[in-house]
């Protein structure tokens, strides 16, 4: 990153964002030179640009030989407003700020093909290690209009090549138990280097999985790290499998509580069939997921802490991380005096949250941080959700009839609910809204639109629809609850009439935004 730029159209203040990676060349030079001063040498280029920015000591980061890429543009002071991404790109490149040199503007699926094609040709030849390449909408406006999942933009996806494969032995196979109870097989591998690092576990994701892949304990079986990062099985070499290989089989209880293992309806992942608070192995999960950065982000407890406050039985719910006192910290193994007064610092702090993430922090089924942020907007408050029903939850965004049942059933639930409370009185909270909610009197109902509007846009309307709780479908069924047509409707306005669903034109909606003061 230059420390000066000294073009004269520079903005007062901007936020670059980037990717900082090590060049093959000075990874090699760096591990050359620490071999001959007898330090620990780096095992490849892009876990040493990771380690490197984790060090507490700056010095010793400054001291690795990492470079940057810009890639886009966060936010900036000024009049300039770009188009499109490759504007951004080329004024950046002007400002002296690195830009890859590999990227390119294409203008169809054939372009692009093409030109993944190309760079996979010359991945060997380039000076850092990569996976895959990244394909992007141009139009800035697109990007916004299309907005962003959790963890990933829709504007945006991830072409990756084959990873670095490896033959090794599969010694055995463990079932571990997630927060939902999920039941995961796990492979356990003769150790192998692959992909610069070395693996002894993989992921076997489900029985439907170890099916496909025919697996055996005792297989010759052909390992790669998924987007070289992810350790998976990718096959098993039958021309050498032993005489004596065993079948996989799933257990019949849980590894953990030992209740009976479940699979529900269509699903490929079976389940212990306790709950969390029967299940060791499901409440451990829940809780770590509970102190996540993401949930309440308890800082200092840790996956190995976490584990020996359940096996201690000093914490069977979430509640009980808040009853902790500096006495039974400081009891655990590897546990000071200033670790445990860190740590309660650390609960004090996490009890003052938002309720998006409260609601995620619950490690509720199928709700992620997104459809934790859309309920706390949607539904104000704690008791508005836990007594919701199932059509006001598939009013709200991105919540479909799935993810409301496993709403309702976890509100349902007397233990759950009851640990829901708990928690309220120990102190967690949030900031209620200061200003007053607007109605939402369609809350609960499913709109569709058809036709061309002459006064608004289809994506106005829906948003302010959704102002007022209402979910716009894209197409008419039996829970339709109004239909909007505009000139030219066709067979959405013809389904409706024979289900009998209302039809409004757009004159009639026009009104109902206006008398709700949307718009």
């Amino acid at each position: 990153m230059p420390l000066v730029l000294t073009a004269k159209d520079l903005p007062g203040r901007m936020e670059v964002r980037g990717e900082i990676y090590m060049p093959i060349a000075d990874f090699d030079t760096f591990n050359e030179r620490a071999r001959q001063m007898g330090e620990k040498t780096l095992v490849n280029p892009r876990n040493g640009a990771a380690g490197s920015l984790r060090q507490l000591d700056p010095r010793l980061t400054a001291g690795r030989p990492l470079s940057l890429f810009c890639y886009s543009l966060g936010w900036i002071d000024g009049s300039w407003r770009p188009e499109t991404h490759m504007e951004v790109l080329e004024r950046f490149r002007r400002w002296g700020l690195r830009v890859n040199r590999e990227v390119a503007l294409v203008s169809d699926f054939d372009e692009c093909w093409r030109y993944v094609s190309s760079l996979s040709g010359q991945r060997e030849s380039l000076d850092y290690e990569i996976d895959g390449a990244v394909i992007k909408v141009n139009s800035l406006d697109q990007q916004r209009s299309l907005g962003n999942l959790t963890r990933k933009p829709r504007w945006a996806i991830a072409f990756k090549y084959p990873a670095e494969e490896a033959t090794t032995t599969l010694q055995g196979v463990e079932f571990q138990v997630g927060r939902t109870g999920a039941i995961t097989p796990v492979a356990k591998l003769e150790p192998v280097f692959v992909g610069g690092v070395t693996v002894s576990n993989a992921t076997l994701h489900n029985m439907d999985e170890v099916a496909r892949l025919g697996i055996r304990i005792g297989d010759t079986v052909l390992v790669r790290r998924a987007g070289d990062v992810i350790p998976q099985v990718a096959a098993v070499i039958e021309s050498k499998r032993p005489k004596r290989a065993r079948k996989v089989k799933l257990p019949k209880n849980c590894p953990a509580c030992g209740s009976a293992i479940v699979t529900m309806g269509d699903e490929a992942v079976a389940r212990c069939s306790a709950s969390p608070n029967f299940c060791s192995a499901q409440r451990k999960e829940g809780l770590k997921h509970f102190a996540s950065r993401l949930a309440m982000d308890i800082e200092g407890l840790g996956d190995k802490l976490m584990e020996q406050l359940v096996e201690t039985d000093r914490v069977r719910q979430a509640a009980d991380l808040y009853r902790l006192t500096r006495e039974e910290l400081v009891a655990l193994d590897r546990m000071g005096s200033k670790s445990a007064d860190n740590l309660l610092n650390a609960l004090q702090k996490s009890k003052h949250t938002t309720f998006g993430r409260f609601i995620y922090a619950l490690g509720i089924r199928e709700v992620g941080e997104t459809t934790a942020r859309n309920l706390a907007a949607t539904l104000i408050n704690l008791e508005e959700l836990m007594d919701a029903s199932q059509e006001i939850l598939e009013a709200v965004p991105d919540v479909g009839p799935v993810v409301a049942t496993h709403i309702r059933k976890f509100f349902a639930d007397p233990g759950d609910r009851k640990s829901v409370t708990a928690l309220r009185d120990a102190g967690v909270y949030w900031d209620e809204p200061t200003q007053t909610i607007a109605p939402k009197p369609l809350l609960g109902q499913t709109w569709v639109l058809t036709g061309k509007l002459e006064t608004m846009t289809r994506d106005e309307a829906k948003e302010q629809l959704a102002a007022l709780g209402a979910k716009v479908a894209g197409s008419v069924s039996k829970k339709t609850h109004q239909l909007v047509a505009g000139p030219s409707a066709g067979s959405k306005l013809v389904k409706a009439e024979e289900l009998g669903i209302p039809v409004m034109d757009e004159a009639a909606l026009v009104a109902l935004l206006t008398e709700h003061e949307v718009g």
